[in-house]
């Protein structure tokens, strides 16, 4: 067997871990060079298979980086099932679920991501779509839970669009954490901590909308 190209189809090794090591080779190749500039050998070689098990499991470089945009909103999606609410008051709940929202969005690899996602949102619609919407729906749908926990509570007041609501808060968070590092770079600081992004966020939140 060519050392160059590893093991292949034949090989003991089970095709679900030469899946998931072909992801996670291919998730950093996209994320560094961009998806025209990404080859399959290298990631073939880096993975310890051969050109033709990857094929084989994947079929050429569109299907591969689909299943690297999908494998990466699994992940993420696993992170986000990790946050949850503690207990206390409606503040404590805002805080925390806010906190675990900034630090995920803050993250230097998510913000990778998503550039790489909206680089190729023109060739990859679907993927693109399903990543977004997945992400959004994951952490709101926990908001939300929050939210309609805490107006039944009278903790906030009713909220007729609890969704709207949970959308408003989510915003005062992406746009310092997520959105100008995007726009601006990752070597721009933000000048506010992620704590006092927090703070700011739940406090105006709660001058709408609390009881």
């Amino acid at each position: 067997m060519n050392a160059m190209h590893g093991p292949g189809v034949g090989s003991s090794i089970p095709l679900d871990s030469k899946r998931q090591a072909i992801l996670g080779y291919a998730r950093k190749a996209f994320v560094s060079d961009g998806y025209a500039a990404t080859r399959i050998e290298p990631i073939a070689r880096e993975a310890g298979v051969s050109t033709a098990t990857l094929y084989a499991l994947f079929g050429g470089k569109a299907q591969l980086f689909s299943a690297v945009i999908e494998d990466a909103a699994r992940d993420f999606a696993r992170q986000m099932a990790g946050v949850r609410t503690t207990g206390g008051d409606a503040r404590q709940q805002l805080i925390s679920f806010a906190e675990a929202y900034a630090d995920f969005m803050s993250a230097p690899f998510v913000r990778a991501v998503f550039r790489l996602v909206m680089a190729e949102r023109p060739r990859f619609q679907a993927v693109a779509r399903r990543f977004f919407d997945q992400g959004q729906a994951t952490f709101g749908a926990t908001l939300i839970g929050i939210l309609k926990a805490q107006s039944k509570t009278g903790a906030l007041r009713p909220i007729a669009r609890p969704s709207w609501a949970a959308g408003h808060l989510m915003g005062m968070l992406e746009h310092p954490v997520f959105f100008v590092p995007l726009v601006t770079g990752d070597e721009i600081k933000v000048r506010r901590t992620n704590a006092e992004i927090v703070e700011d966020a739940v406090d105006t939140f709660l001058t709408r909308y609390g009881a």
